[in-house]
């Protein structure tokens, strides 16, 4: 039983090092292209256009949470 979890744990070890060697030992990249970084400001400008109604959303709760008292209004029994 030994013996067998000694051989699993060099299987594991020996193929996860390869697996590391072989994605280290490669050609350079280029660097990241024209379609990657409008991707990118996309996804960037698509958070910012979120942030704004969050923004006023805040406001109107600071607003309403800071406000004095207002009377409340009740409707007519009928």
């Amino acid at each position: 039983m030994k013996t067998t979890i000694v051989k699993t744990a060099i299987a594991l070890f020996g193929a996860g090092a390869s697996a590391a060697f072989a994605a280290t030992s490669g050609l350079a990249s280029e660097g990241s292209g024209l379609l990657t970084w409008s991707l990118i400001g996309f996804g960037v400008m698509i958070i910012m256009l979120q942030a704004v109604p969050a923004m006023i959303l805040f406001a109107s709760l600071l607003k309403g949470l800071f406000s004095g008292h207002q009377e409340t209004h009740h409707l007519p029994k009928v």
